[in-house]
């Protein structure tokens, strides 16, 4: 499988806090059946974690790939960033101050969780005017997606893709993310699963159990397309349709 939000590079933000609580996480993760994760920090919230890309995140990057490396673990990671979506994101994608997942055509976004929906699709719609294919960020733990049963589709309708947390579909983040996930599985809406891990504590990036849900909810082939086929794509920058 390929973890496509994880916050797993150490000291960035409220995920791992040092590179030993980082390997943990990458144990895990290889433990669950993932072999390559794409590390996604927080990124451009205002007033809080900004993490355009610098020298610290290179540094900080190439010395956890060299640990994982070193300790034999079996998992390849990718840069990328969780981006807080502002009204001002395509300048700083373009100069690669922000990163979209593997240098692709897709940005992983995220928003305020109270955030109005004609906010979110008017700053989704200018990154798909740009030729970028936002994957929304946990779409069911927003309170437009749960308050409006028709919003995923309209995610999709502006050309969108939609990333679930692992977390949700166990109902660890609250009823209404749990029934969203839920539905948007069953309904065949969603894109990814991902474990949008935090530390090898809590929300740890083990998908094992993830994909098993995605299993009983849908189908095997389901979960292959949202754990291992669409992630892999995501990689190799190639379309998703």
């Amino acid at each position: 499988m390929v973890d496509i939000h994880c916050h797993i590079l150490p000291g960035f933000d409220d995920g791992s806090d040092n590179i030993e609580e980082s390997l943990r996480m990458a144990r895990i993760a290889a433990g669950g059946g993932t072999k390559a994760m794409i590390v996604t920090p927080h990124s451009n919230i205002p007033n809080s974690y900004q993490n355009y890309l610098d020298k610290l995140y290179v540094d900080t990057f190439k010395e956890l790939k060299a640990k994982i490396k070193e300790h034999n673990i079996p998992i390849d990671i990718y840069p990328g960033h969780e981006i807080f979506a502002t009204d001002d994101l395509i300048e700083p994608i373009k100069r690669k101050r922000l990163l979209t997942l593997c240098n692709s055509d897709y940005p992983l976004v995220e928003f305020g969780f109270k955030e109005r929906s004609e906010s979110v699709y008017k700053k989704l719609q200018i990154l798909v005017a740009e030729g970028l294919t936002p994957i929304v960020a946990h779409p069911e733990r927003y309170a437009f997606v749960a308050e409006n049963g028709s919003a995923p589709l309209m995610l999709k309708k502006i050309g969108c893709l939609l990333q679930l947390n692992k977390g949700s579909l166990k109902n660890k983040f609250g009823e209404n993310a749990y029934a969203v996930s839920q539905a948007i599985i069953r309904h065949e809406i969603a894109d990814f699963v991902a474990s949008d891990a935090h530390s090898p504590y809590m929300r740890t990036p083990y998908l094992a159990d993830a994909y098993e849900i995605v299993c009983e909810l849908h189908s095997v082939q389901y979960a292959d397309l949202l754990l291992n086929v669409n992630p892999e794509k995501v990689l190799k920058n190639e379309k998703i349709k």
